[in-house]
């Protein structure tokens, strides 16, 4: 019975958590007014550095997963700026909230925050870089961008929360997390090429990249419940 109803009173922190983050990105609009025009600057940029359509399709998977790093860092940033600002996270240790439910509350909006913003990076992939897709593509596609955005939205929580209230946050949060997300940049970039067929690549060849996704967001979701709290505490 009690732990019927921890794992109730976790749930309700989780969700509360995740709301409040997406109530307050709809009333900011951080992720659409900044972040967005932000990566789609990088995708044009690149578009007019390359200038070339055969070079274009063959790294666009990795300029999307490269505009998609850059622009979690500004998320995460802010994100956390919040909490730390009026005492929030202090505040949730004092009263004994179960940090690990924050820490999955915000993981979750986190990711979908990024996945968002990988639908428009993605779509302005079709618009200026004429890559193509099939439906099995585009499920290789679909799969990818969740594990990869889950993973990410684990990772930038748990650095995001180490960071918090640190002095020079701005520059550390991306010396600390670049190192880490290196796999997800390199999995999600093998798995988006094969997804487009960029160099030939086949669309078998994107699911082992795929299942290693997954396996970082296991790890992190799983690591970061533990070590979330503490980092805080600390």
């Amino acid at each position: 019975m009690k732990k019927t109803v921890k794992k109730t009173g976790r749930s309700r922190v989780a969700s509360a958590v995740f709301i409040k983050d997406l109530r307050i990105e709809a009333r900011s609009r951080v992720v659409t007014n900044q972040v967005l025009p932000f990566a789609g600057l990088i995708m044009v940029m690149f578009a007019f550095a390359l200038d070339n359509d055969d070079v274009l399709q063959r790294v666009a998977g990795g300029l999307i997963w490269l505009a998609t790093i850059f622009s979690l860092f500004i998320i995460v940033q802010r994100s956390f700026a919040i909490d730390t600002s009026d005492s929030a996270l202090d505040s949730l240790r004092v009263a004994g909230i179960d940090l690990s439910a924050v820490f999955l509350g915000k993981s979750i909006a986190l990711s979908l925050q990024l996945i968002a913003l990988d639908v428009v990076l993605i779509a302005a992939a079709f618009l200026l870089y004429q890559v193509q897709v099939s439906v099995i593509g585009l499920v290789l596609l679909v799969t990818c961008v969740i594990c990869a955005t889950t993973g990410l939205g684990f990772v930038g929580t748990l650095y995001g929360g180490l960071t918090a209230g640190t002095n020079g946050r701005e520059t550390l949060l991306p010396l600390l997390l670049l190192p880490v997300v290196a796999p997800v940049l390199i999995a999600a970039t093998r798995a988006t090429e094969a997804a487009f067929g960029s160099g030939g690549a086949a669309i078998s060849e994107g699911w082992a990249w795929v299942g290693l996704l997954a396996i970082f967001a296991a790890v992190f979701g799983v690591g970061g419940s533990l070590a979330f709290g503490p980092l805080i505490d600390e």
